[in-house]
């Protein structure tokens, strides 16, 4: 058995839980309100967000059952957030979840036993118990993957390479998330902003710093926006550069075909910029952006594996 770290989570079925719930998803993000010495020094490689079980039972009553995981990948480890991100910190202007780490979908599985012969084992089960009685805190745990991954359908060996290809999972929205009493919302992908004025000023403030950091080190820029966002030269060299943006963490982040298709020519240079944790504060007339924390890929070129498609162009028949 190959093991690997997990983060275990129990998510309540109030409105308010499932609709954090469905924010994390689109977000590529999760928090939780209180560090814990163990988190300080822990680099888990899966989280699994779980709902649809009481937890304040005794173990004996809680393995009969059948719960709904949901699978992800944990890119982002854990850190210290320093901007509101969920709606009620944003709403109160304060950071309640400070533990913050960033999560990438891989799967979605239903009523999944919660005994021994279940994909969680005894551990992973009563470690999601145990999550939820005290509210939600992320218990940590060692797992064999293997049966998780068995269960979601996902094609990987992880004794031998202990790794998932994002391209081979079938990934999840918000919308899958059951709870009849939250609001549909669309999902558009990580770190998608329903607000076009709050959506604008974080892609402004990203592009900003992008701006900023190429131009410290002598380039000039000049911002397009289309075909690609920044144009930079600097002594006959040239360099195009993605910037995106979000609030929630340095997880994943949309790309159009076109956008993909332009950082793999390899006539181009292109560099992807992202500013993650970027706070927005949504009580001032022009919502002002500020802070972030920046990946920079240098020479980018997305690999396949790292690729998962969202849509799909359906040619319609021929009109006879």
């Amino acid at each position: 058995m190959k093991a690997a770290s997990f983060v275990m989570v129990h998510v309540g079925q109030s409105t308010e839980s499932q609709r954090n719930l469905q924010y994390g998803i689109e977000t590529r993000s999760w928090g939780f309100p209180t560090w814990k010495p163990e988190y300080r020094s822990a680099h888990p490689r899966f989280a699994l967000l779980a709902t649809g079980v009481a937890p304040r039972v005794p173990l004996e009553m809680w393995l009969p059952q059948k719960i709904t995981l949901y699978l992800f990948e944990v890119r982002a480890n854990f850190y210290e957030g320093v901007a509101p991100h969920w709606p009620d910190e944003e709403a109160d202007d304060a950071i309640k979840y400070p533990v913050r780490f960033g999560i990438e979908p891989l799967a979605v599985m239903r009523e999944v036993p919660l005994d021994e012969h279940g994909p969680l084992g005894l551990t992973g089960s009563d470690a999601i118990r145990r999550s939820g009685i005290e509210r939600g805190i992320g218990k940590l745990c060692d797992l064999d993957p293997q049966p998780l991954l068995d269960a979601a359908g996902i094609p990987a060996n992880w004794a031998e390479q202990q790794h998932v290809a994002l391209n081979r999972t079938p990934g999840f929205t918000a919308e899958q998330v059951e709870a009849p009493k939250a609001p549909k919302r669309r999902r558009r992908g990580a770190g998608f902003i329903s607000d076009p004025k709050k959506r604008k000023a974080i892609e402004l403030h990203a592009e900003d710093m992008a701006v900023a950091h190429y131009e410290k080190r002598g380039w000039t820029v000049e911002r397009l926006g289309k075909p690609y966002d920044l144009h930079c030269t600097r002594a006959g060299e040239e360099r195009r550069v993605e910037v995106k943006g979000t609030t929630g963490a340095a997880t994943s982040v949309d790309l159009t075909i076109n956008e993909v298709e332009h950082a793999r020519d390899p006539r181009h240079t292109v560099d992807l910029y992202v500013v993650s944790d970027i706070k927005i504060d949504v009580r001032s007339a022009d919502y002002l952006a500020s802070a972030g924390k920046v990946t920079h890929l240098q020479d980018w070129a997305p690999a396949e594996e790292d690729l998962r498609p969202r849509s799909f162009e359906y040619r319609l028949p021929l009109d006879d």
